[in-house]
């Protein structure tokens, strides 16, 4: 069912779709797919061990549903948030480098050229 929802928004950036087409095909497309998954994962949650993966993911799902599908409803939105996760991993990723940088001033020197690239990549 994941693979259908992203099947769209594939279809979606191909086509180069403005935000409101994009918006009609989700609603067209996707909001089937999004009602069929709601209604397995209100069936499938009480078979499943609340504890366990499956089981933690689909309580995650459940609680959220109206957020988790909201990106249909504006085609201005992204499915996932992969572009923000992608853009702060170099951070997460120096975080625990820069605890090991020698000192104070050359973990600020560190952070200095770090957000200078960033500039330039962003630029």
């Amino acid at each position: 069912m994941i693979q259908d929802l992203y099947k769209v928004e594939r279809k979606a950036k191909e086509e180069k779709l403005s935000p409101d087409k994009v918006k009609e095909l989700r609603l067209k497309e996707s909001l089937p797919v999004i009602k069929d998954m709601g209604k397995w994962i209100f069936e499938e949650i009480k078979n499943t061990l609340p504890k366990s993966q499956i089981g933690k993911a689909m309580a995650y799902a459940y609680a959220r549903w109206d957020v988790l599908s909201a990106y249909m409803h504006d085609g201005n939105l992204q499915i996932d948030n992969n572009l923000v996760e992608n853009a702060i991993r170099p951070v997460a990723l120096g975080r625990k480098n820069w605890l090991f940088a020698g000192s104070h001033e050359a973990a600020a020197r560190a952070a200095i050229i770090y957000s200078f690239f960033a500039i330039c990549k962003k630029h």
